[in-house]
């Protein structure tokens, strides 16, 4: 019998070594930026074409390479980090496998130019499909440059798996960012289609993050430094008001990589313990530094997951340093027994006599006594002689004797009694007045949650959240596909400020917000400002409403304009529905059940939950039958 098991060919091993390393552009992205930061390089440029579908290269200034290391780097397990087993352990660079770059000429058009600083004459190699279709002498300057070229082109399986170019683009956004955090002393610049995106100067961990979210980032940080034998910790928290919904700015660093990490993330949310709201998420930027040989980042091939000796010691370091940090800038409340000021001593009481307080009591007052307007002078004048320096005299009006209370007052002296309060006007109301004078059926709430209506079968039980959920939806829906909203201008723009992803997002979905009643007068590079709004969104729900939009949108990576249409209506239907515990009119609820059966599915929610239930009049009869 003939043998079955086979050796791969080199070409075919390399394609499927590709698929664990090249996952999408921005995989290719993360491993020509590494590299670069390897080779020493003080300036990196990254420049991507259809989110590096069509050309993604990576020039830096680096020390380069010779003739052999430009043919051997392409070769499998070719590496240069390290030469025994024990050196897994004490790495102190990126890439360290050798699989990347045979990974990466296997399943695209790769073009290489490098050269050392020693020699006058730098390497030219092309590179198809893993062949070497040429190798030249060039002159060039010192450094690399390394051009990706049609990603994907021999296996067009996989490039059909890839998403949209927003979609793909933000994942290279990324991957640039999480490299630039890591090395703030390198300076970094991102061009997209011929449009420069990031500019980031060398500088110091505060500065990159400023520039890479935003200059309103700067006041939200709270420093965070600790040393100890066992880890290094620098970096910044925010501050508990500005959390958000989503983890969208949360980074971990070991040892100048990128990580995630579940059980470090539980030690910074125990750290704010009784500081956030519910469902809110604290962002962070922290910069963890350990031996290498008490590390193993060889458990995953994007090696973003990091094994730890001793990860409850690294769980306490970490949870008390961000307390004591946020306790040190007075963000959390703290205990101090030293002294109250509240109970010190003013300078101008200083050496002065507490005056002891005297009691006097007129002791021929007599309440049932007739009025008396000599006495009554009398009295007023002891009242007044009464109070001495330092303490007040306690008087009490004289009231007018008991007989007083049984006279009728005429009605002209009713008249001037009288006393007028101004009316609170209702400047809001949840429906439309039109919309209200259409309710014909009566409604009761139950528990602020629940709206009860009659019918003729028995009854209906509908939940208001996920009613009003339903019927926004439908509406935005409706506005974005007709192209069609009212909107409310404002007396003065909003200025809200968002990083460079945010504001692409923002950049892709303008034309479906603006259909829903937003009126955007500019977006910049680091702000946007508002200057209409939909119909029913207060102005101090806009930046609530984007943030949770923005998250969703991230969330879900919509590919398709439906797709992305349906997330705004569904993301923006569940912000400003009406929410549990909210009392609404007897006006309102008739409303909004003729508004729910209104719509073309009113059965469900945007996220298919039931929106009512029936019960029927033999339903309620076999409870009560014994």
């Amino acid at each position: 019998m003939s043998s079955i098991i086979q050796l791969l060919p080199d070409h075919v091993a390399n394609q499927i070594a590709a698929g664990e390393v090249v996952q999408r552009p921005a995989s290719v992205v993360k491993e020509l930026l590494e590299n670069s930061v390897d080779a020493g390089s003080t300036e990196i440029k990254l420049i991507v074409k259809d989110a590096g579908k069509t050309l993604i290269q990576v020039i830096d200034n680096g020390k380069g390479m010779s003739v052999t290391d430009a043919r051997l780097c392409f070769e499998r397990h070719a590496t240069s980090k390290i030469r025994h087993a024990e050196d897994l352990f004490a790495l102190h660079t990126k890439g360290f496998r050798g699989e990347a770059l045979a990974s990466i000429a296997a399943i695209a058009h790769v073009e290489l130019k490098t050269r050392q600083e020693q020699d006058e004459l730098g390497t030219h190699l092309v590179i198809e499909g893993s062949k070497f279709t040429s190798q030249d002498v060039a002159v060039l300057p010192r450094g690399t440059s390394f051009a990706v070229k049609n990603l994907f082109f021999n296996i067009p399986a996989r490039r059909n798996f890839l998403k949209s170019d927003t979609v793909e683009f933000r994942h290279v956004i990324d991957e640039f960012e999480r490299v630039a955090m890591a090395h703030h002393n390198i300076g970094f610049i991102l061009y997209h289609n011929g449009s420069e995106m990031f500019n980031l100067p060398a500088g110091n961990q505060r500065q990159r993050i400023v520039n890479i979210f935003g200059g309103r980032t700067n006041e939200k940080l709270v420093p965070v430094k600790e040393s100890t034998e066992i880890v290094e910790i620098t970096g910044f928290v925010t501050k508990p008001e500005f959390a958000k919904k989503n983890k969208g700015e949360q980074f971990f660093f070991v040892n100048d990589r990128f990580i995630k990490s579940g059980y470090l993330h539980h030690a910074v949310m125990a750290a704010y313990e009784g500081l956030l709201k519910d469902g809110c998420q604290p962002g962070y930027y922290l910069y963890l530094d350990v031996p290498p040989n008490t590390i193993d980042i060889n458990i995953h091939p994007t090696k973003t997951e990091i094994k730890f000796d001793d990860e409850h010691a690294l769980y306490a370091i970490l949870r008390s340093t961000i307390k004591h940090s946020l306790g040190q800038f007075n963000i959390a409340p703290v205990l101090d027994f030293d002294r109250d000021a509240n109970l010190d001593t003013p300078y101008s009481y200083e050496g002065k006599e507490a005056s002891i307080p005297m009691v006097e009591v007129d002791r021929n007052y007599n309440p049932f006594a007739a009025e008396d307007p000599v006495k009554s002078a009398a009295s007023r004048s002891f009242s007044s002689s009464s109070s001495f320096s330092g303490v007040p005299a306690f008087k009490k009006d004289r009231q007018p004797s008991w007989e007083s209370l049984y006279i009728v007052t005429s009605p002209a002296q009713e008249e001037i009694a009288e006393i007028n309060f101004e009316s609170e006007e209702v400047t809001g109301s949840l429906f439309n007045d039109s919309e209200v004078e259409q309710a014909v059926y009566k409604t009761y709430q139950i528990h602020k949650k629940y709206i009860v209506s009659p019918i003729k079968s028995g009854m209906v039980i509908i939940d208001q959240k996920r009613a009003h959920q339903r019927v926004l939806y439908e509406q935005f829906l409706k506005n974005i596909t007709v192209q069609h909203a009212a909107s409310q201008q404002l007396l003065f723009p909003l200025v809200l400020h968002y990083n460079q992803q945010e504001l692409a997002i923002i950049t892709d979905t303008k034309e479906a917000l603006e259909n829903t009643g937003f009126v955007f007068a500019e977006i910049n590079n680091d702000h946007i400002v508002v200057n209409g709004l939909p119909v029913n969104v207060a102005e101090s729900e806009v930046s609530i409403l984007l943030e949770e939009l923005l998250n969703d949108l991230q969330q879900e990576v919509p590919d398709s304009s439906f797709s992305q249409t349906d997330s705004i209506a569904k993301s923006m239907a569940r912000s400003l529905a009406v929410k549990t515990g909210t009392q609404l009119t007897e006006k309102e609820q008739e409303t909004m059940v003729n508004a729910l059966f209104a719509c073309k599915e009113p059965d469900v929610s945007p996220f298919n939950k039931p929106t009512f239930i029936t019960i029927s009049v033999e339903d309620l009869d076999k409870r009560f039958a014994i």
